[in-house]
């Protein structure tokens, strides 16, 4: 497209528009002042071009005083770069611009942080100006590659005969799942509408009412802390809904789909195209957590059993596992030359970590174990403890003892941590799994309460008249994560699309059958009517592409993110309304004392 304010963009020029006259418009980027010559590169959303000025030319002062970042429209010829100028890190890099005339289209002040380096800045001052942050290349690319992805899903989602739908954003509030934002209603006093945690009732209403296949790019709304892979508000998912398919049908979608996704946008290799299935027991067993990253090859190991030894005589060990405690080990292969110093900073993070470190030694030839603990164990446990881990002579063990629930907190960073040490993750590869087999109810540990451990709409396992519903926390769902180098992508479920069913589940979790209708009278009514077994997932946008782009924090591909307080510096918000805003509204605000 040409217009007056450009003939080109600036990544389009090549030798072949040597001697063109051309106008290019952009930021300023770079000026590099060699006295008689300036040059200038010249940036838009598309690349730099290289344009140059010399001291004969009446432009040239102003152009020298102009602000890096200024918005500024050139006219010129092109020319050939000599050919130790020329830079083959830019697509128009055998080329530059002799600039003729020029103009200030948008002039700038003096900037907060500079936009041509990608390095590190205070996160509230890149924050509040975020536009700026925004023309920074690697942020630019990341927000550009976010698209591109969406696309492609989209296109992939149509492809696999999927219909694409829009679910509302005022809806009720749910008492499961985060906290919910409320929106009050002006026409209705008193009460509020909720900003939906996800379309959950809305893409089960959808299959109930005869569409076969569902999906949207979702934004979904909660008020949770912020972590590193969580923004503090809203996220985007791609949520999706089939009728009429079983478990292995939506994996199947999801596998595909994710793929080709990943091997479109990304040069790293896949561990495998079809994703292994872990069993949420095997997880917490093998790695400590529901969120593997398999990339990492240390296995866990439960030796619980050989603290019943006589032969073994770790007092504080032996004493805990008596009171109901468990042993968990890892084993590290051949590091039996490994400095004292890699043990003590492994023990010394445990204790950082809040827990009472880490025990561990090293097997010797003759089966004997050396390090810190290694005089409490006999030769034989040694060969005993070998046989229950595979390992081997010359191999580490790192031991942890608690209760199950506080032990997973520490051996599963620990399993991260001393890989990491150990240099064994592979950062060229996507390793994906599903976590399956997820328990439907939990106990929790302060209450003794049954509650959902996951979905309260998913399906139990087995056959429904054969299910023991007096033993609740054996009962199995059709739930399932989805899970890629140790980030959690997604949670779905086949849904419980039987009333009854329902109803007995939710009165295991203390909910009796006049306050389920009154919570969910939607969905409930509906499956009511004649509703078809359906299942479905939502995969994160933002964290599929923050796994593409090789970011750590989900802020780096979300354009406009909240800060951890969960407010928008570039906007103010949240900010205070006017009493006429809070009179409409019929709310008064209790101020604090």
């Amino acid at each position: 497209m040409s217009n007056k304010f450009r003939t080109h963009n600036c990544n389009e020029l090549r030798k072949e528009n040597v001697g063109n006259n051309v106008i290019l418009s952009g930021w300023i980027n770079k000026k590099r002042d060699h006295g008689n010559l300036l040059f200038i590169d010249l940036r838009d959303n598309y690349g730099i071009t290289q344009c140059i000025i010399d001291k004969e030319n009446s432009n040239f002062i102003e152009l020298e005083k102009t602000q890096l970042e200024t918005v500024i429209k050139i006219e010129g010829k092109v020319v050939n770069r000599s050919k130790e100028t020329i830079n083959k890190e830019i697509q128009t890099g055998e080329i530059e611009v002799g600039i003729n005339k020029f103009n200030v289209l948008g002039s700038c002040k003096e900037l907060p942080l500079p936009v041509f380096s990608d390095q590190e800045y205070a996160e509230d001052i890149r924050l509040k100006y975020r536009f700026l942050d925004l023309r920074r290349k690697k942020i630019h690319e990341n927000i550009i590659l976010r698209s591109k992805v969406i696309s492609f899903i989209r296109n992939e989602m149509n492809k696999l005969g999927f219909l694409e739908f829009q679910t509302p954003i005022l809806t009720s509030s749910s008492p499961e799942g985060a906290r919910d934002f409320l929106v009050p209603s002006r026409l209705n006093p008193g009460k509020f509408y909720a900003l939906p945690q996800a379309p959950q009732q809305f893409k089960q209403l959808i299959m109930v009412s005869g569409f076969d296949k569902y999906f949207q790019i979702a934004p979904c709304f909660r008020d949770e802390d912020a972590r590193a892979d969580r923004s503090p508000g809203e996220f985007y998912q791609l949520d999706l809904e089939m009728s009429f398919v079983e478990q292995e049908d939506v994996f199947n979608v999801v596998e595909k789909l994710l793929v080709n996704t990943f091997k479109e946008f990304s040069s790293k290799k896949l561990l495998s195209d079809k994703f292994p299935r872990i069993t949420y027991k095997e997880a917490m067993l093998k790695y400590g957590t529901d969120k593997p990253d398999l990339r990492n090859p240390l296995i866990i190991n439960d030796i619980t059993d050989i603290f019943s030894r006589e032969d073994v005589t770790f007092g504080i060990f032996k004493k805990l596992v008596k009171s109901g405690s468990i042993v968990r080990c890892i084993v590290t292969k051949n590091t039996k030359d490994k400095p004292r110093s890699f043990f003590d900073n492994i023990d010394k993070w445990a204790k950082e970590q809040g827990a009472s470190g880490l025990a561990y030694f090293t097997i010797e030839k003759d089966f004997s174990a050396k390090g810190p603990v290694g005089k409490f164990f006999s030769k034989e446990s040694i060969k005993e403890i070998m046989k229950s881990t595979t390992a081997e002579i010359g191999d580490s063990i790192f031991l942890a003892c608690s209760k199950q629930k506080e032990l997973e907190k520490i051996i599963s960073p620990a399993r991260d941590k001393i890989a990491k040490d150990l240099d064994l993750i592979n950062n060229e590869i996507f390793a994906f799994c599903w976590i399956v087999d997820y328990p439907m109810f939990e106990k929790d540990e302060i209450s003794n309460k049954i509650e959902f451990s996951h979905n309260p709409f998913s399906m139990p396992q087995g056959e429904i008249d054969k299910i023991n519903f007096d033993k609740p926390l054996d009962i199995l769902a059709y739930q399932y994560d989805i899970v890629c180098n140790g980030v959690e992508l997604s949670s779905g479920a086949i849904r419980n699309h039987i009333p009854e069913l329902m109803y007995k589940l939710f009165s295991i979790a203390g909910y009796s059958k006049q306050e389920v209708d009154k919570e969910f009278s939607g969905m409930i009514n509906a499956l009511s009517y004649g509703a078809p077994p359906h299942g479905g997932i939502a995969p994160g946008i933002d964290r599929i592409v923050m796994l593409l782009a090789n970011e750590k924090n989900i802020r780096e591909v979300t354009m406009f993110p909240m800060n951890q307080n969960a407010q928008d510096l570039m906007m103010n918000a949240p900010s205070e309304v006017s009493e006429k805003q809070l009179k409409e509204l019929n709310i008064i605000l209790k101020t604090k004392k």
